[in-house]
């Protein structure tokens, strides 16, 4: 039998298999709001066998957006443009729903990719940033503000509200962004927090202010929902953030009632040397997992269904994300179900897709034409 296609639970959240759709930042919203894009992609990535889809970055602030066109879900107006998006998955698919609360600090107020990515100044058309320290991401680039005790509570409250929209919309988990250079990672790393007062210095000082924000939100939405956090597993960079400290990290975050922890890494600096290569950031999955206990979910570069089944196999994660994978190939979860001799779901109006050689891939399925 295949790990890879066994449930598993997160938490309150129990997932048909180890295979989920990490957030990936689309670049098409209007002022935040979802736009028709969004009812495509996510629609017809809801039918792609997965067992849990985590909607992109979705900023909590105006200030948090990474780019202009950022999906955000700072107000009522921005759920309800979400809410038909939802309603027609839960119509047509079991596939779990979560989402991505995320701020982007001194790396917001940049272009969208396809346009180079770079930072925006404000007189350009751009917005003031705010972050742990004033200190931008790579010189030139805008000097964010440093939050003050109001600005912190500020932030705060902004994935407060974010996070009872999203349990009013029915989603089934919440991800805190605190990887990928954006602010909860800011906070974290010390190439970017050299602050002098309880947030700042010592490790503990550091992991504060994203401790205090998954506190909120946790306290925010009922145990049925999951909630977890996404990290940088390592800077990448010498005097960085790293794995030791990943580690405290997220053993501070499981006792704090942590559902579940998704290991990722870099983003903070240009200077990050990355050795990228399949299955790269496992390492730090599995001792994460090892070390706390903590369902975990893998990431980068899982490309292949043997890869994937290999990782849970070996209990290196408990869950493996793709991404870029899943874009190219939407039907991913199919191909690998049938590559490792597993079952995995589809909707009805698909199981004439279903090859000769693999009568059993789509479970009991009845079949009848006049």
């Amino acid at each position: 039998m295949s790990t890879l296609f066994t449930p598993f639970s997160m938490g309150p959240v129990t997932l048909a298999n180890r295979i989920a759709i990490a957030p990936m930042c689309q670049y098409s919203a209007d002022e935040g709001i979802a736009s028709d894009w969004h009812m495509i992609h996510l629609g017809h990535l809801a039918l792609s066998g997965a067992a849990i889809l985590f909607l992109e970055a979705s900023a909590v602030s105006p200030e948090g957006r990474i780019s202009p066109k950022d999906l955000g879900i700072w107000s009522d107006e921005h759920a309800a443009a979400l809410a038909p998006i939802v309603a027609a998955m839960r119509r047509h698919a079991p596939i779990r729903l979560a989402i991505q609360l995320a701020h982007a600090g001194r790396k917001a107020s940049s272009q969208v990719p396809w346009d180079g990515g770079a930072n925006i100044a404000i007189d350009d058309g751009g917005w003031q940033t705010v972050a742990p320290s004033a200190l931008p991401h790579a010189d030139g680039e805008t000097v964010p503000l440093a939050l003050d005790d109001e600005g912190l509570a500020r932030v705060r409250d902004a994935f407060v509200a974010a996070a009872q929209r999203s349990h009013a919309l029915g989603l089934d988990a919440i991800e805190l962004h605190a990887a990928h250079g954006y602010l909860l990672h800011q906070f974290l790393s010390p190439l970017s927090n050299q602050r002098s007062d309880q947030y700042g210095g010592a490790l503990e000082n550091r992991m504060r202010f994203p401790l205090d924000v998954f506190a909120a939100v946790r306290a925010a939405v009922p145990p049925t929902m999951a909630v977890g956090v996404r990290i940088s597993a390592t800077d990448w960079v010498e005097g960085g953030w790293d794995i030791e400290q990943s580690v405290r990290f997220s053993q501070e975050l499981s006792a704090a009632g942590a559902d579940f922890i998704h290991v990722s890494s870099g983003g903070i600096s240009p200077a990050q040397k990355i050795p990228v290569g399949p299955s790269y950031q496992i390492g730090f999955a599995a001792r994460i997992r090892a070390e706390t206990g903590m369902p975990t979910i893998g990431v980068g570069m899982i490309t292949e269904a043997r890869q994937a089944e290999e990782i849970v196999a070996r209990g290196d994660a408990d869950v493996v994300a793709l991404a870029r994978a899943m874009l190219f190939d939407p039907r991913w979860p199919w191909h690998a179900a049938a590559q490792l001799g597993a079952q995995v779901d589809a909707p009805p109006q698909y199981w004439r897709s279903q090859p000769r050689e693999y009568k059993d891939l789509f479970g009991p399925t009845t079949l009848g034409q006049r």
